[in-house]
This record gives C-alpha cells, sequence and structure tokens, in this order.
C-alpha cells in the first residue's frame, strides 16, 4: 500500500476569517440611562438586529454626561466615525437598524453628537476638560480589558515600579490637586501627614457617601469607571504605607456598588489587588461599605464611625484620622472625584494638571447640571471658568427661555449665588467670596419663577432632617430657623424675623461641632444676602414676588377677558369657581385652594395669579 504523502492528500480549503462587523453599537446604562428607558431600548435594539439578520457588537457604557438626551446610543464605523443618536425609544430601532446599520445612512433628525458634521449641542462639550470623566460613556465598565485598553493600571505600574512612594507624594503635591469633596485641601498634604504618621496599620477610604440633593457626579463615575477609582486609591495606599481600603458608597447606589465590586474581583484576578501586587513587594486589601444614606456620615469623623459599625456621629477634632483615624490606626479619606484624577496625574505628570486652571486651584472639575437647565447632566470643566460660561454655553441656558436667577453651589452646605455674579470665576476662593462654597459639584439653577425663601426653607427642611442631633445648636437651632422660614413662606411672617435668622445663623456656625452644623445656615445667609427683598415682600406685602408660595397666592378673574365659557369652572376640584353661561364668572377666595388648574385650563389668558 502506497504511504500517503503531502502531495497525495486532499488539500484542505483556506478557512476565511469573519471579516469586522462595519458597526459597534455602545448604550448608554448608567442609572440615567437605564431610569429613561434603556433596557427596552437595547431590547429592541437586539430584535432588530436578529430580524435584519446582522451580527453587530453591541456593549454598554456609563453615563457620557447628556443625562438630558437620555437614552443615548454610539455607533462607531470601521473608519473611526462615531455617531450618537439621543432621545433613543424602542419604537426608533427598526428605523435606526434599516437606515443606519443596514443602509449606511445616519438618521440626521436623532443625531446630537457625530464626528463628522457640527451639532447644535457640539457646544455641550466645546469648553468641557474631561480628566475624571475621560473614559466615562467610552469604554465597558463592567469589563477590566476595556479600562486597559484606555491606558488603565499603567499609572499604577509606573508608582510601584518607578517611582518612590515620597515621589508619588511629591507628585500629587506638585500638581496642586485640592480635595474635591467640598473642603478643598491639598491632596497631597493629607496623603503627606498619613505617610508620617506611626503606624503598624494604616488605611484608604473613598468617601461615595453623595447625599447633596441634586448631585450625582460621584454615583456617575463609580458607574461609568470603577477602575479608575481602585487605581488611584492603590496609589494612594502605595504612597502612605496602607495595606486596606474600604469604599464607602450609600446603598441608594445599587448599580455603582455592583460594578464596584466586579472591579475589585477583576482587579485581584489580574494581580492589581492582593499580595505583591505587580511583582512588587506591595499588598493591598479592599472592602465595600454601603452606607444607609446618612447625610452627616459624609463628614470623616462619621464615616469612620459607620464603618466601625457604630452610629454615624461626629467626633472632636483633633486627633485628625491621618493620626488617628479607623481603629485608631491612621487613616487617609479622599472623596471618588479626587482619587479618579491621581491616575492621570501620574501617568501625564504633575504640570499638565497644574497647567490648568487658577493659581490657587488646579485642574478641571465635575458639576451635576440640574433644575432649571436646558442641558442637565454631568461636565468637566477647567478650573478658572465662569458661572455664565457654565451654565449658558456648556449648560445650553434657561429651560424655556426664561430669565436666570440664581444658582445653588455646595448643596445643603453651600449658598445661592445671584444671575449679577455670573461673571465669578469657579475656583475654591472665588466662590467662597460670595458665601456659597465650591462643594462636591452640585449646581442647582433657578429661574425667574424661583422663591428664593422657599429654596431656603428646603435646603434647611433636608439638613435639619439630616441632623445626627449630637449638637444643640444645630438639633434645635436649625429647627427654629426651618420654623421660621415655614412661616414666612406661609404669610406669616412678622417683623424682626430676619434678623432672627441672621442672629441664630451666626451662633449655629461657630457652635456646631461637624461641617453639616457649621454650613447649614449658607443658604439662608446667602439667600437674605443677596435677595433680602424678597423675604421683606413675604413679611410686609404677604405676597411671593416669584408666584410659587402657595398660600401667598390669590387667582382673579379678569372680567373684561373672561367669556363664561365655564372651563375654568368645571375644573375646579372644590367649586370655588361661579358665573353664568358667557358671562364673566368670579373665584371665592375663602374656599379656593391655589390649585392652579383654573389658569391651566383657560385658554383666554382670563385669570390673573398674584
Amino acid at each position: 500500500m502506497k504511504k500517503a504523502t503531502s502531495k497525495t492528500l486532499p488539500k484542505k480549503k483556506a478557512v476565511k476569517k469573519p471579516a469586522a462587523p462595519d458597526y459597534r453599537i455602545v448604550v448608554g446604562l448608567g442609572s440615567c440611562g437605564i431610569a429613561a428607558g434603556g433596557h427596552k431600548v437595547k431590547a429592541a435594539l437586539m430584535e432588530n438586529l436578529k430580524k435584519a439578520k446582522l451580527n453587530l457588537q453591541v456593549s454598554d457604557t456609563g453615563c457620557v454626561g447628556m443625562c438630558y438626551s437620555e437614552v443615548l446610543l454610539d455607533v462607531h464605523d470601521k473608519h473611526g466615525q462615531v455617531y450618537t443618536y439621543g432621545n433613543m425609544t424602542p419604537d426608533r430601532m427598526p428605523r435606526f437598524v434599516d437606515e443606519h446599520l443596514a443602509k449606511g445612512q445616519p438618521v440626521a433628525d436623532w443625531l446630537v453628537k457625530a464626528s463628522d458634521r457640527a451639532l447644535p449641542d457640539d457646544s455641550f462639550y466645546a469648553k468641557q476638560k474631561r480628566i475624571v470623566l475621560r473614559n466615562c460613556g467610552q469604554m465597558d465598565p463592567e469589563k477590566i480589558e476595556d479600562y486597559m485598553a484606555h491606558g488603565g493600571y499603567q499609572a499604577l505600574g509606573k508608582a510601584l515600579k518607578k517611582m518612590t512612594q515620597d515621589e508619588v507624594i511629591k507628585e500629587v503635591l506638585d500638581s496642586g490637586l485640592r480635595g474635591r469633596g467640598g473642603a478643598g485641601f491639598p491632596t497631597g498634604r493629607k496623603w503627606q501627614f498619613a505617610r508620617g504618621s506611626k503606624g503598624d496599620k494604616k488605611y484608604i477610604v473613598c468617601n461615595g457617601d453623595e447625599g447633596d440633593p441634586g448631585a450625582f457626579m460621584d454615583r456617575s463615575v463609580l458607574e461609568g469607571d470603577p477602575h479608575n477609582v481602585l487605581e488611584g486609591m492603590l496609589i494612594a495606599g502605595y504612597a502612605i504605607g496602607a495595606d486596606e481600603g474600604y469604599f464607602y458608597v450609600r446603598a441608594e447606589y445599587p448599580l455603582a456598588v455592583e460594578r464596584i465590586k466586579m472591579a475589585i474581583e477583576q482587579a485581584k484576578k489580574r494581580g492589581f489587588l492582593g499580595k505583591n501586587i505587580m511583582g512588587t513587594k506591595f499588598s493591598f486589601e479592599m472592602k465595600i461599605k454601603e452606607g444607609a444614606g446618612a447625610f452627616v456620615c459624609g463628614e470623616e469623623t462619621a464615616l469612620m464611625a459607620s464603618i466601625e459599625g457604630q452610629r454615624g456621629m461626629p467626633r472632636l477634632r483633633p486627633p485628625f484620622p491621618a493620626v488617628s483615624g479607623l481603629w485608631g490606626k491612621p487613616t487617609n479619606i479622599n472623596n471618588v472625584e479626587t482619587f479618579a484624577n491621581v491616575p492621570w496625574i501620574i501617568l501625564n505628570g504633575a504640570a499638565a494638571f497644574a497647567s490648568l486652571g487658577t493659581e490657587k486651584s488646579k485642574g478641571s472639575k465635575v458639576f451635576a447640571l440640574a433644575g432649571k437647565i436646558a442641558r442637565g447632566g454631568l461636565v468637566e470643566v477647567p478650573m478658572g471658568i465662569t458661572i455664565n460660561e457654565i451654565i449658558h454655553e456648556v449648560g445650553g441656558g434657561i429651560k424655556d427661555g426664561r430669565t436666570f436667577k440664581a444658582v445653588q453651589m455646595g448643596g445643603p452646605s453651600g449658598g445661592c449665588i445671584p444671575a449679577a455674579l455670573g461673571n465669578t470665576i469657579v475656583d475654591y476662593d472665588s466662590v467662597g467670596q460670595t458665601g456659597a462654597i465650591m462643594g462636591s459639584g452640585g449646581m442647582v439653577v433657578m429661574d425667574d419663577t424661583t422663591c428664593m425663601v422657599d429654596i431656603a426653607r428646603f435646603f434647611l427642611d433636608f439638613t435639619q432632617k439630616e441632623s445626627c442631633g449630637k449638637c444643640t445648636f444645630c438639633r434645635v437651632g436649625t429647627k427654629r430657623m426651618l420654623e421660621i422660614l415655614e412661616r414666612i413662606t406661609k404669610g406669616q411672617g412678622r417683623e424682626g424675623d430676619i434678623e432672627l435668622l441672621l442672629e441664630l445663623a451666626e451662633k449655629i456656625k461657630i457652635s456646631s461641632l461637624c461641617g453639616l452644623g457649621q454650613t447649614a445656615p449658607n443658604p439662608v445667609l446667602t439667600t437674605v444676602k443677596y435677595f433680602r427683598q424678597e423675604y421683606e415682600a413675604h413679611i410686609r406685602d404677604k405676597q411671593c414676588p416669584a408666584h410659587s408660595c402657595k398660600e401667598l397666592l390669590k387667582y382673579e378673574i379678569i372680567p373684561e377677558k373672561c367669556i363664561g365659557c365655564t372651563a375654568c369652572a368645571r375644573v375646579c376640584p372644590v367649586t370655588s369657581i361661579s358665573g353664568q353661561v358667557k358671562k364673566p364668572h368670579v373665584i371665592d377666595q375663602e374656599t379656593c385652594i391655589k390649585c392652579g388648574n383654573c389658569v391651566a385650563k383657560c385658554k383666554f389668558d382670563a385669570i390673573k395669579v398674584r
């Protein structure tokens, strides 16, 4: 029998490698995208791809910042072009798949951003400088491979293998990075204190207890780029000589908690967490502590008490955490945004970071734009930009063309900055001079329909409820202030109320133990400072200039405009409107509950609110 040779064997057919798909599709599935219906959009997308017999890669990502246009969907083509679609819904999927993915024709009507054309929303990004948010919306936060493809863990490798602990701290010091949690303390100096403290055990803590109304910076970063924050914590741990860290994140952020857990497990498998990281002598373990949602636990000492299993209440300082923190050991605490800056600084150098911003406030700052603004969402701008630039250019101005009145910065601990000070530059010192604070980055924008007395009442109600009760002035003083504000907004204000508010405010500021009590009066102090006439109108004239305080409103029908159509009477839930058909009607002021149904229903502008 003849022996088979390579010449006599049948030739194998060459197997063609499958061609790379023409498109890669990315669906925004941060909390904002999910809340807008992101999962339903993705399900409809997959169904329509199946029907069209298109085998394309579909992946998830976090918040890209354009929360006002959720659900967002990106299309990446093989030529490097990127098309971002906004306000996507399941019923848009058939046309989107057919025209763009099957025929290669982008649906121009739905585009909010594209690399090959100019669009109106381009101004949202024009003045941004994304360092903390550089990967958010650009990668799948649940895949460590995506983070590494974007340079992830290279900064950790550089720090561990090419830099000493003191060199890492010096780099952070030279960058000018200040704590982004609100106080603005120099990060490098804080690390120096912890590094210099003696102890057989040291801790790193990430403060993710974001609780300001209207703030969602930390949540979005943890959902969109958890590995970046984890890498920053690891670098800090190496710098100060810690071997254990805690993510303190409120339990109301389930998606952030889930993605942090994934990041920790993935980092362990890759050797970025655990023993002898990257083949060095540095070892580090990470744990998660889910906070119960107490606003006071954003304060460092209360946060540590919560981790230790105690009630979250602040303690007197000194000793400071850098000397005696968790379980009496030296502890360094920074917030999410602060840690998220660190890998970029180590990779790009202190000078690159310090080249941005002002003399005393370097780098960029993340803000959550909320309230009466056209483009609500997450932005990152260089320090030194003005408030007006953020609101009118990045944020697109005020909704419905109304007038910009004020912006609340710093949350309940901050203050209201009037439109007249809109050219104030955004840095720690300039914002502080207005009576507000930079805070962690919340910006609640108000228009001319906002009552500033009611805004002060709202924020004080929040801080009063969140007070841990340890300090008498905070516990009782904020309660008395709140009672006065509630009286004023109900038309029961008295002469001397403004002076009493200011007196209580000053005593609470100097007598409270922690930052919550010390800053709780700020919304009242700033609204009285800049909008005192509104307080006086409520007290003396029993009127709300913004027509916002319900108890002070009066609805009147203008006889000359009323044609007697009875439309208003039919929608009045308490039958306060009476009159004959085709004749002017009247409103009984005693029984009117001021619901506003009549104003909404009247087509002839015949009802006046004053």
